[in-house]
């Protein structure tokens, strides 16, 4: 971009700009913008941008190929049911180290490193997520059935962004290993967030799952069984989707799903009028 065009953009940006600022905005991240370094500085820049800019930031991860790869090294057996790890009490102690340790920590740098101020925490800190099990067959896979936004809205005060861990807690003193989208639109709800941002590994909504340019911009909520019934949401893409009309339901004004393989997916999704994924309202 020349100076004319950087101009230009600040300019287009302005009114979105605005109507962020003093607002949360909630990014889930995970996926192959998580595994790829430059991706992930990228990332953790325009998080510093946007946090910059006024808007208040909420980062929820999730890593699951970190923790794939520590059981492998530990020589622990992983296995899948319905498409969802089984988690019990070794697993799940495996999953706090490397979610609300390595994982959790590293992104918390990441963003001071580019000028930011993050604190790095986890569902089980404060309280936050209370988990009860979701299916007996899963082990301890989190279903949560509370919210405490305290610690959120207190970092939130002083300027941080809260880069949280999907680690829950129960009062017998289990860890949960909680699903990063579930918890990512629970959260945005509690917070009555202005918008949720999904990053994932597809452009957003496909009309035809086999051509990327068949993007879909916006989807109604009430169009989903629709477009469940015809197809054009199959697969691993229902369970993300409900994500987007639970955050919905629960307050938050618009849930975008885009493309974490990117470079600045989000500042284009937020600060421009083209966008780049999908807009769920």
């Amino acid at each position: 971009m020349d100076k004319q065009e950087q101009a230009e953009f600040l300019i287009e940006a302005m009114p979105y700009i605005k109507k962020y600022f003093n607002k949360v905005l909630v990014v889930k991240y995970g996926g192959n913008a998580m595994i790829d370094e430059n991706l992930k500085s990228s990332v953790m820049r325009d998080l510093v941008v946007l946090n910059l800019l006024g808007i208040k930031v909420v980062l929820v991860h999730g890593g699951g190929p970190e923790i794939s790869d520590t059981i492998n090294k530990m020589g622990m057996e992983t296995r899948f049911v319905n498409g969802l790890r089984y988690t019990d009490e070794k697993t799940a102690e495996v999953v706090r180290m490397v979610l609300a340790g390595k994982v959790n920590k590293s992104l918390a740098d990441l963003i001071g490193r580019h000028g930011g101020k993050a604190i790095g925490i986890c569902g089980q800190d404060g309280h936050m997520l209370k988990c009860e099990k979701q299916d007996e067959n899963l082990g301890f896979v989190g279903k949560i059935t509370e919210i405490n936004t305290e610690l959120i809205t207190d970092l939130l005060g002083l300027g941080y962004v809260p880069v949280i861990s999907t680690v829950g807690y129960d009062d017998c003193g289990n860890v949960y290993n909680v699903n990063a989208d579930t918890a990512a639109a629970a959260i945005a709800g509690a917070l009555k967030a202005e918008s949720l941002i999904l990053m994932t590994d597809i452009r957003g909504l496909l009309e035809n799952k086999d051509d990327p340019d068949s993007l879909i911009k916006k989807v109604y909520v009430s169009d989903v069984p629709a477009l469940i019934k015809q197809g054009i949401i199959s697969g691993g893409m229902i369970p993300k989707i409900e994500c987007c009309k639970d955050a919905i339901r629960r307050g938050v004004k618009k849930v975008f799903i885009t493309d974490g393989r990117v470079s600045h997916s989000i500042l284009i999704e937020l600060l421009s009028d083209e966008g780049s994924g999908t807009m769920f309202v």
